[in-house]
């Protein structure tokens, strides 16, 4: 009996000194592909893609932290492909990629996206379609990817396993975090599997089980 192929893969390339989990997602039928949060290790990530024989053809972005989205503008410009994402409000974070590089020991140049992205939006890597969610609180422009056929969501860093997002640093929002986790990313499904910025893969379910900042019980609590 033939497998079938499901629609889309993903690999997940940790880059940075922060070790943030730049995923390579394509399109099994046009084998196109897309980098969502190309921070930085670009040699990398070129690698990655060309051993998966994936080309790449934009680069995707959900905010625009530093370990995020450092090195999205230079890649762009070396691979000649356009960058959509993340939200707008996130245009002060992409305008002090350099200040921040120079912070955390990460090559950052600011970038001015192909396309800014808005809650509802579509995007398409190859034949694949992904809703962009956007999930305001750990910055207010940062957009999650969500291709519902696969059961796979890119959510940056709005959730983590065990975790959720910072919401200390300048226009962060602990409540926008909260509100965006519950009403926006549990409707899409215990079964959805998650990767997010930093550390191993989870679903949903699984958060709303044991999460010590938004299990269902945690959150009834307060």
């Amino acid at each position: 009996m033939t497998e079938t192929v499901p629609p889309l893969r993903a690999a997940i390339v940790p880059v940075t000194p922060l070790q943030q989990n730049c995923t390579l997602i394509w399109c099994t039928r046009t084998m196109r592909g897309a980098f969502i949060d190309a921070g930085g290790d670009l040699p990398r990530l070129k690698a990655a893609a060309e051993k998966a024989g994936v080309t790449v053809e934009k680069l995707l972005v959900t905010h625009g932290h530093i370990d995020h989205c450092g090195g999205t503008g230079i890649l762009a410009r070396e691979l000649g492909v356009p960058i959509e994402g993340p939200h707008e409000d996130d245009r002060f974070w992409i305008a002090r990629l350099a200040d921040d590089g120079r912070n955390y020991g990460i090559e950052g140049q600011p970038f001015e996206p192909d396309r800014w992205l808005g809650d509802g939006d579509t995007v398409t890597v190859g034949d694949l379609v992904l809703d962009v969610i956007h999930c305001p609180g750990h910055t207010p422009g940062h957009v999650v990817f969500h291709h519902a056929p696969s059961r796979l969501a890119i959510v940056g860093d709005v959730l983590f396993q065990g975790s959720i997002g910072r919401t200390d640093f300048p226009m962060g929002n602990h409540a926008d975090l909260i509100d965006a986790i519950t009403r926006k990313l549990w409707p899409l499904g215990a079964e959805t599997a998650f990767v997010c910025g930093h550390g191993p893969m989870s679903t949903f379910g699984h958060e709303r089980q044991t999460n010590p900042f938004v299990a269902d019980q945690v959150l009834a609590r307060g």
